[in-house]
């Protein structure tokens, strides 16, 4: 089974390359000349787009295929006091620059909208904060010129005292969605509410692919071995939404999440680090399903750091069928 490692919106080893610059609305509104003040919102998204694409060089020099860039590319976008504003037209080359550079290495790229986008929400206004934020992250994908296979990862969200209730609710929100947000969607069991066995069954009903989370799973679960849910999370990534703009004889390979617990008191919290045995047991077990190809999205606090701490590790692993195959990749024996 061939596993390719990725990292987080943000680099430890390449300096001065934040992607996630912004300006608060306090900020924004505290200036005189509206106009002036949208184009410094521009220029610091410019700056975001650049930043984003040093770390795309960064990642295609050092082997790394796998990116989740920032959600915060554009400072204030969704804001309803700037409703009224469409940056793309601005940022239409640096978006076009970047899609370019993720088209150009066959480069794996996502975004993880934040916890305040929440489709099982009963709230309307909620709601329709949380589809315009979606529509935030699917303009960025189109303005890159990145097809379905560029993907937005969700949660369910909140139980809200009625977890069945909310889970119909986020299965009626979804549906609701046009099919260019669904084919971009994928849905990620959490630490405390929505466990992996119920958000499967929730990506099942939808035809969603799921990212599976196996430290989540760790901290929230029924008794189930993530491992024996594989099969089944793994046929959720043959769907049509799951595979849209794949090419016939590539499909997109299914996608985890992976980090260690901070610390015995903190187990939700994640560590500096991601340690490498644990994980590389449950990989192997999946290897052991007849899995072909998975990519790894590691959510460690050192973000590339601790990324190629952990194939420092891996390789430790030589003479127990762990194979480094590039700089963030690995082939691995069951």
């Amino acid at each position: 089974m061939i596993v390719r490692f990725g990292y987080v919106a943000m680099s430890t080893v390449v300096a001065n390359a934040s992607p996630s610059r912004t300006m608060t609305f306090k900020t924004f509104s505290g200036l005189s000349d509206r106009e002036a003040a949208v184009r410094r919102l521009e220029s610091i998204a410019a700056e975001n787009l650049h930043n984003s694409l040093r770390l795309l060089r960064h990642n295609a020099a050092s082997g790394i295929h796998v990116y989740r860039f920032s959600s915060k590319l554009i400072p204030l976008a969704t804001h309803e006091a700037l409703a009224d504003w469409d940056p793309f037209e601005a940022l239409r080359e640096p978006f076009a620059e970047v899609g370019d550079y993720v088209k150009t290495h066959g480069l794996r790229v996502s975004f993880h909208p934040d916890h305040f986008t929440v489709l099982s929400t009963p709230r309307p206004e909620v709601l329709l904060s949380s589809v315009r934020d979606l529509q935030y992250h699917v303009n960025m994908l189109e303005a890159m010129g990145l097809d379905g296979r560029a993907k937005n990862n969700i949660h369910v969200g909140g139980a809200y005292g009625d977890k069945p209730s909310a889970g119909a609710r986020f299965k009626d929100n979804v549906s609701a969605l046009p099919d260019d947000f669904k084919q971009r969607l994928t849905v990620e069991n959490d630490d405390k509410t929505f466990n992996a066995l119920e958000t499967l069954e929730i990506c099942e009903a939808l035809g969603l692919p799921m990212v599976l989370d196996i430290h989540h799973h760790w901290v929230n679960n029924t008794g189930e071995d993530a491992a024996d849910l594989w099969p089944r999370i793994l046929q959720t990534w043959t769907s049509p939404f799951a595979q849209a703009g794949s090419p016939a004889g590539d499909p997109l390979p299914p996608k985890i999440h992976a980090s260690s617990p901070k610390s015995v008191s903190d187990p939700r919290g994640h560590a500096d680090h991601v340690i490498a045995a644990p994980l590389l047991d449950f990989l192997r077990k999946i290897a052991a399903k007849g899995t072909e190809r998975v990519d790894v999205m590691l959510e460690a606090k050192l973000k590339d750091g601790a990324l190629f701490a952990l194939m420092e590790d891996l390789a430790r692993y030589a003479e127990e069928g762990v194979e480094i195959l590039d700089g963030a990749s690995v082939r691995i024996q069951p």
